[in-house]
């Protein structure tokens, strides 16, 4: 896969990643109460991820060739670290 490729596909995860959130935060309301406060800190922590995946995106945007190699596999151990802590949230409730 070349650059464009997967930039463009590293666009693409975060606006699946923005979704997923958005997901929890619908279900949020439904919710036994007990579980609410665990629930809230959980999409606190995946937006953190975000977060650090965006920051990750405009590295690889701005990568120069010479550090691409580096950047593209930092934004995919970040992208990795999501969908873990994606399934171990969605095993939670």
């Amino acid at each position: 896969m070349n650059k464009e490729e997967f930039k463009a596909r590293a666009n693409q995860r975060i606006d699946e990643i923005s979704a997923k959130i958005n997901e929890l935060k619908a279900e949020k309301e439904s919710v036994k109460e007990d579980m609410k406060e665990k629930y809230r800190e959980s999409i606190e922590e995946l937006e953190a991820m975000r977060k650090d995946l965006k920051t990750r995106y405009k590295d690889l945007v701005n990568a120069a060739d010479d550090k691409w190699d580096e950047v593209r596999d930092a934004f995919s151990e970040a992208s990795d670290s999501f969908k873990e802590g994606w399934s171990k949230i969605r095993s939670l409730f």
